[in-house]
């Protein structure tokens, strides 16, 4: 059998790169202008390469009981790591995958593509459009991993977007959101306190070291109407290769403290992150 080789295709948002793992027979790391998107490895798709995936990851687990399937919308699709794990590890789940880079997703369809009957349907669209044309309560939980080059686009953190996402999912659902920040978390601290005004329950995960201020790095935002298993979040997340820490009510309140809620008006993207942050040849 052929090695695979790595393909480099111009796509909406720059230049995608798909690179094979020279350690794992069918894994391939996705770059898009040499910033790190997303890992697959295709005959083991429970294994989650980047540190943000897992915690994502945590939170499907601990949506439900193990096994049991899951209505998921993925806003931002990358590689499609997240949608090939719960369809792995939830067999039966229904799950919509929203993509606004089409050159991206016939990228990854053609050389990743998804197995016939993984209940993962794919979509070419803005994200914010899709969650906003969503029926009520339709999702068990809702994925958020849009990033426009290495910043999260202006229109995914706003006050009106939050209550879209509120509005689209069951009661008890849950949305996770990949964001990345460093100090002083202007940007952070602003998300927390926007989607505090459409839920009851918000807790973050991340590194220590990057909610200390030490570097900039990802965090995951949850937010649920309901209590969050932020116990058992802790214990999975501490236990993973690079342990996080789950801030939560009076902790979260104290980090948050004096960050206002933004709304479309004053929306602006993520901060660029510092050279060489995220990165890669």
């Amino acid at each position: 059998m052929d090695e695979p080789i790595p393909v480099s295709r111009a796509v909406d948002g720059g230049t995608a790169k798909l690179m094979p793992d020279v350690d794992r027979a069918r894994a391939w790391l996705l770059t898009v202008d040499g910033a790190p998107q997303s890992y697959v490895d295709l005959d083991d798709p429970a294994h989650l390469e980047f540190e943000y995936a897992r915690r994502l990851a945590h939170v499907l687990d601990t949506a439900a009981a193990p096994g049991a399937p899951l209505d998921v919308l993925h806003l931002g699709g990358g590689a499609l790591t997240l949608p090939r794990y719960v369809a792995a590890t939830r067999p039966g789940s229904r799950q919509r995958v929203v993509e606004a880079d089409g050159g991206l997703l016939d990228l990854v369809t053609e050389v990743l593509p998804v197995e016939p009957g993984s209940g993962i349907d794919l979509c070419r669209a803005d994200a914010r459009t899709v969650l906003e044309a969503a029926p009520p309560a339709a999702a068990d939980v809702v994925v958020a991993d849009v990033f426009t080059g290495s910043r999260v686009p202006a229109h995914l953190t706003s006050v009106e977007y939050a209550h879209a996402a509120a509005r689209a999912l069951r009661p008890g659902g849950r949305y996770a959101a990949n964001l990345a920040d460093g100090a002083p978390f202007a940007f952070l601290r602003s998300q927390v306190a926007t989607f505090a005004t459409a839920f009851a329950h918000l807790c973050l995960i991340a590194e220590p070291a990057v909610l200390r201020g030490r570097r900039f790095g990802n965090a995951v935002l949850l937010a649920s109407q309901t209590e969050l298993p932020v116990g058992a979040l802790a214990r999975r997340t501490a236990a993973d290769a690079f342990p996080a820490r789950v801030e939560y009510g009076p902790a979260l309140d104290r980090f948050t403290a004096g960050a206002a809620p933004v709304r479309d008006a004053d929306a602006v993207p993520s901060p660029q992150p510092p050279g060489g942050a995220f990165t890669i040849g």
